[in-house]
């Protein structure tokens, strides 16, 4: 049976390789299971991560599914699962559970930094490995996840200039998403960042004009963003020419103070999302990209949550940036 888990909001199962290879073939190595999602992974999350009464609400129990840890030389072997069938590069929240789940199974422990290995299919990026430190944050016992460094700009997350235009936000220079302003005129001022993912965050001036969780899953927007973000074609979605030939997650974010950013979350391959580790991170690089914050740790407040994203620099250069979460295991009825 599944664990389930809760981050922030963010929810996941973890089931192990050998729980999915009793429905399905399922090569023993995550990079070849990685390459063979095609023929497992659509049925896996059917099965594992489906409504058993399908009456009403969002169609899956969870945002995802974390199929681990695989044998690996010094590294817990992951795959993160999207309710689409597709794979992620990495989810900060996603990799808070996992980390949690092989503590409270003793496959790792609390006085150990381990590392996770992160395989996907997305041939223009290369296997993910973070480095894992559990933490006690005021008075929470969680762990700092190692986003890796951030990169910024159109090649960063491979965008096509033909769907972008140039802009600028508080006198700093960004980007136009032209099928972001066909839906929403605010939306003019853009920064493309990649945290081992690729992220499009749209920066608002207030807190107020941030769009509503309600709005995002609209039957008017939600198709539109989808098109947007989603790897998959638009089959001819209005508004829908797509910057990134492989997806890209959308996040709406404004300032709140000199250490704190809000944010909305819309992730490639699952929609409108309480909260999202990797976006947060992305959101707190891109703000600190435009001078917006200028604190060590810069706290993203989601409706799930808030994520707090720490930067680590050594005489003025920028080392590695530290995503804190914490999550519990849970009921997936709640």
């Amino acid at each position: 049976m599944a664990d389930f888990y809760d981050a922030r909001g963010n929810t996941y199962f973890v089931a192990s390789p050998d729980e999915i290879g009793r429905f399905s073939e399922l090569p023993r190595t995550a990079a070849e299971a990685a390459a063979s999602r095609g023929r497992w992974a659509a049925s896996a999350i059917e099965r594992i991560c489906g409504r058993r009464n399908a009456s009403e609400g969002k169609r899956y129990l969870s945002d995802g599914l974390l199929v681990g840890p695989f044998p690996e030389e010094n590294a817990f072997g992951l795959l993160i699962v999207n309710t689409d069938g597709t794979l992620a590069e990495r989810s900060g929240n996603g990799l808070t559970i996992f980390s949690q789940f092989l503590v409270d199974t003793g496959r790792a422990h609390r006085t150990d930094a381990f590392i996770v290995r992160i395989y996907h299919d997305n041939p223009g990026a290369p296997m993910v490995e973070a480095r894992v430190e559990a933490a006690v944050r005021d008075g929470r016992k969680g762990f700092w996840i190692d986003m890796g460094l951030p990169t910024y700009g159109l090649s960063a997350v491979d965008a096509s200039s033909e769907y972008v235009g140039v802009s600028e936000f508080e006198g700093r220079p960004t980007f136009r998403v032209f099928a972001l302003e066909q839906i929403e005129a605010s939306w003019q001022c853009s920064q493309f960042v990649n945290v081992g993912n690729p992220h499009c965050v749209t920066f608002l001036k207030t807190p107020s004009l941030l769009p509503s969780m309600e709005q995002i899953g609209s039957r008017n927007w939600m198709p539109r963003l989808a098109a947007i973000a989603n790897s998959t074609e638009s089959n001819g979605v209005r508004g829908s020419g797509r910057p990134c030939r492989n997806g890209i997650n959308l996040q709406w974010a404004s300032r709140v103070g000199s250490d704190t950013i809000a944010a909305r979350v819309f992730e490639r391959g699952e929609g409108p999302t309480l909260s999202s580790g990797s976006s947060a991170t992305a959101v707190a690089c891109a703000a600190r990209a435009l001078g917006l914050v200028d604190a060590k740790t810069v706290n993203v407040a989601m409706p799930g949550g808030v994520a707090p994203v720490r930067f680590d620099e050594n005489n003025g250069i920028l080392e590695r940036v530290m995503l804190f979460g914490e999550a519990r295991k849970s009921n997936p009825q709640e």
